[in-house]
């Protein structure tokens, strides 16, 4: 029985790390890719994103000190998100246990198939000066953000991510004020989860938290030596699949 638990917590342990990596880099997929094993594992959805976000309140939390000391955090824009998250992160977490997962797909593929498409052009175009401000709007996509997250088990990094790069401010500034966002927002939305769901299994948590953990600081630095058009065409690409992976579940 311990080598069974054994062989489950490296197996979690290495999906824990390629998550982080590609999270800790492109600035999105750590949730998503987690839930997403986890309901195709069986798990219900509810316990799926309490599981993702009991994970992340540590991964993020090592992500994004390591991009607060790599220099990519922005404290105006961390504030802005951060505060509105966590009210979003709260109500949908309250209201998840009584929503269908079907719903969040139907409201999430056409916004992720758009913004995929539309950061995609960005990367063919001249671009302009790169925005050091908040822009408009940051606080409400906060809020959004937060709420659409606790729901579907991942979301906030694709949402805030792109919303922001495709304002156009740099993209590493934006994924290290994001991640440290997500830390606060998953605390809140761990402890909303833990007292209505419980904790759940705990060989699945810790399996995750320590692959994310170890790989979060090679993620920070990883995003300091990609260009931010590279960073821009990953990142579309990646919400592009996200979509396209959410269009083929409504359809099964």
């Amino acid at each position: 029985m311990i080598q069974i638990q054994l062989a489950d917590f490296l197996v979690y342990a290495a999906v824990g790390a390629a998550a982080q990596l590609v999270d800790g880099a492109l600035g999105m997929a750590y949730g998503v890719t987690s839930a997403g094993m986890l309901m195709s594992l069986g798990m219900p959805p509810a316990m799926a994103s309490a599981s993702v976000h009991y994970t992340e309140t540590f991964t993020c939390g090592a992500s994004g000190l390591s991009h607060l000391w790599a220099g990519n955090v922005r404290r105006r824009l961390f504030l802005a998100l951060a505060i509105t998250g966590v009210v979003g992160a709260l109500a949908g977490a309250l209201l998840l246990v009584h929503l269908p997962s079907r719903w969040v797909r139907i409201v999430l593929t056409p916004y992720l198939l758009l913004i995929g498409v539309f950061l995609l052009l960005r990367t063919v175009r001249r671009e302009g000066p790169l925005r050091t401000e908040p822009p408009a709007g940051t606080a409400p996509l906060g809020l959004v953000a937060g709420f659409l997250d606790a729901i579907g088990g991942g979301g906030w990094s694709a949402i805030t991510v792109t919303a922001l790069v495709a304002r156009g401010m740099e993209p590493r500034r934006v994924i290290g004020s994001v991640h440290l966002a997500k830390c606060v927002v998953s605390l809140v939305a761990s402890i909303s989860f833990l007292l209505t769901l419980g904790m759940g299994k705990l060989s699945v948590i810790a399996g995750l938290i320590a692959g994310g953990v170890v790989a979060a600081p090679f993620g920070a630095l990883l995003v300091r030596r990609i260009p931010p058009r590279v960073t821009t065409l990953l990142a579309g690409l990646t919400v592009l699949a996200l979509g396209v992976n959410n269009a083929i579940a409504l359809l099964r």
